[in-house]
């Protein structure tokens, strides 16, 4: 095989088994990202009827939105970690309607204040953290997807392979990186976590694929494969795509679960 064929082959399978890759590099290539796969702790009880687009764990609550236009909802349950044992309340504490039948996207938590994007709405909402209550809206360009937020500023997705970077206040764009695995564009990101050490992980829309991401240069350092996940839910369940990721805090366990999926995996990612 001639060095520009074998080039070709080798470029090929490399868009093959990256999510979303395109036709030309964005980025040196650099390291392979690490494979990973779920070892499974425990497993918890999740409202099948949760069309799930935002997971985050607050201050001893787990906090969820959800999409759909006219039926977008944000919940709080609480939540007690004690060690290796995390304990969900059967009830969940609040829950409130998205308003004028937006369709609900992903989550986080800043101070005081709830944020939770819109998909074509172009609008952020902003509720109060404890009563889950609007308080005030922001209008951005562009779809929103998955959202998460770092010290000093948000991280969010829009359904291409970008992460964009706003400001925690006003939610003025500060910047953008390209996400890149093996060089080549990872698109569809989508749901988000932003994790104690720094890192970024994103749903890979439409697969069962979870990416850790350097947020500072956009490259995946690891790829999960969640796939065995699916082999787990009740026989017959009409789940939809995976989809939520929340840290632990102060662990290195995850709770990840999907869209319509009856039960929330509490999780290691492993090698």
């Amino acid at each position: 095989m001639s060095r520009l064929l074998l080039s070709a082959a080798v470029a090929a399978i490399a868009c093959v088994t990256t999510a979303g890759c395109g036709d030309d590099l964005v980025a040196e290539p650099g390291p392979p990202a690490a494979e990973l796969g779920v070892e499974v702790v425990a497993t918890h009880p999740h409202d099948p009827e949760a069309f799930t687009q935002g997971l985050e764990i607050d201050e001893g609550e787990l906090l969820e939105g959800t999409g759909r236009a006219g039926r977008s909802w944000v919940s709080a349950r609480e939540v007690d970690v004690d060690g290796d044992t995390l304990t969900l309340a059967e009830a969940e504490r609040a829950r409130e309607p998205v308003l004028d039948d937006f369709f609900g996207e992903g989550i986080t938590v800043v101070d005081d204040e709830l944020w939770q994007l819109t998909w074509k709405d172009g609008t952020a909402v902003v509720r109060d953290r404890d009563t889950l209550l609007e308080k005030r809206r922001v209008d951005y360009e562009g779809e929103g997807w998955g959202l998460c937020a770092q010290p000093d500023r948000l991280v969010m997705s829009d359904g291409s392979a970008e992460l964009i970077f706003r400001d925690p206040t006003t939610f003025d764009e500060l910047g953008r990186v390209t996400v890149h695995r093996e060089g080549h564009a990872v698109a569809k990101l989508n749901e988000l976590e932003c994790a104690e050490d720094g890192s970024v992980y994103a749903n890979v829309w439409q697969t069962d694929e979870i990416v850790r991401i350097d947020p500072s240069t956009g490259r995946v350092e690891a790829r999960i494969d969640a796939a065995p996940l699916r082999d787990r839910l009740p026989e017959g369940a009409a789940v939809d795509v995976l989809n939520g990721i929340a840290q632990i805090p102060g662990t290195d366990r995850f709770l990840v679960t999907g869209k319509y999926w009856p039960t929330l995996f509490e999780v290691r990612f492993a090698g």
